[in-house]
């Protein structure tokens, strides 16, 4: 296998060469290198832009801790632009996935364009478990549970749902339904993740969670006022500080919560728009966030918005952590086109 691999990739010997050289059918040398894809003995990395530095790539991942920046070239449009980071990421799922692992999916219109982006990956049994509930008007593109089940369709296995709404009326609601049987099971599930997949919101009037019918353009602006940047994953509100600013909706989410992330081994937040600047870097400065994935002109201002609004002395970004299942993290040594 790891012959006809390097004389494929390596060498540029055809499929057709490889079958007379090896007395067997193209087919079945099409096989032997599906089977080498998914076995890791060979691994396919695009680049998402060959002008971005290496450079450029270890400053932003030693700055911020992070194992990964998956950066898009920059789009004309916001659609455009989603469509493009969501290829990035999903072309990295594919290099990373393996049978038996669990994907916690959150919720956003960033993650459900991962399920739709171009290409055909290798099926593999993975747990896709929705780690937020849903809201009815929500829909497909927004909802946890949907995207979970898109992502399952994509990559094989299957997924899990959490059968319940993402925000209730008080916090002893929240109480009693994250006790129920069926709803801790997911919870649970998702708690155990290998990757969680997260979007992160702003407070704009197109933000998620207006769209979802969670809260009113009134109450996003109050929050706005009060220093919230946006949200990670639907549920924290955060400062650009890192810091949680509690507020309206603090203690009546079904889902993980930011302390239950952290032990995840690989969170990959997703992020394109280009009004995210503020929020992305409140979630990078969590400390929760392993994998990033944006635009090249995000991930720009992130930095220069990070020099202007520094953190106070003695805050700072945690070390980067070793990704699950034989990964490693980017060596600074490293180049950055991993």
């Amino acid at each position: 296998m790891t012959e006809i691999a390097a004389l494929y990739y390596l060498q540029e010997v055809t499929q057709d060469e490889l079958a007379r050289r090896y007395n067997t059918s193209r087919s079945r040398v099409s096989r032997i290198l599906k089977r080498a894809r998914e076995m890791g003995v060979v691994e396919i990395n695009v680049r998402s832009n060959v002008n971005l530095s290496w450079q450029f790539e270890r400053e932003f991942q030693q700055r911020f801790g992070l194992n990964r920046l998956l950066a898009a070239v920059d789009q004309p449009t916001q659609d455009a632009q989603r469509s493009v980071v969501a290829s990035l990421v999903a072309a990295y799922l594919d290099s990373v996935l393996r049978d038996g692992m669990t994907v916690a999916v959150g919720m956003g219109r960033n993650l459900a364009a991962i399920a739709d982006a171009p290409g055909s990956p290798s099926p593999r049994n993975v747990t896709f478990a929705s780690s937020i509930g849903g809201a009815l008007r929500g829909g497909e593109t927004i909802n946890s549970d949907h995207i979970a089940r898109h992502l399952a369709a994509r990559f094989g296995g299957r997924s899990q749902t959490l059968y319940a709404p993402a925000v209730v009326a008080t916090r002893e609601l929240r109480e009693a339904l994250v006790e129920n049987e069926t709803v801790k099971e997911t919870l649970d599930r998702a708690r155990r993740s290998d990757i969680a997949l997260i979007g992160l919101g702003d407070l704009s009037e197109d933000s998620n969670l207006i769209r979802m019918g969670l809260f009113t353009p009134q109450e996003i602006t109050m929050a706005r006022v009060a220093g919230t940047v946006g949200d990670v994953m639907g549920h924290d509100f955060i400062r650009i500080d890192g810091q949680r600013a509690g507020g309206i909706i603090e203690g009546r989410v079904i889902g993980l919560t930011l302390p239950e992330l952290g032990p995840i081994p690989n969170v990959v937040a997703v992020a394109s728009e280009p009004g995210k600047t503020a929020v992305i870097l409140g979630a990078l400065r969590t400390g929760v966030i392993n994998t990033l994935a944006t635009s090249v002109g995000n991930a720009a201002a992130i930095i220069a918005l990070d020099e202007a609004a520094p953190m106070k002395p003695g805050a700072g970004p945690r070390q980067a952590r070793v990704p699950p299942h034989g990964g490693h993290a980017l060596d600074p040594s490293e180049s950055g086109d991993r």
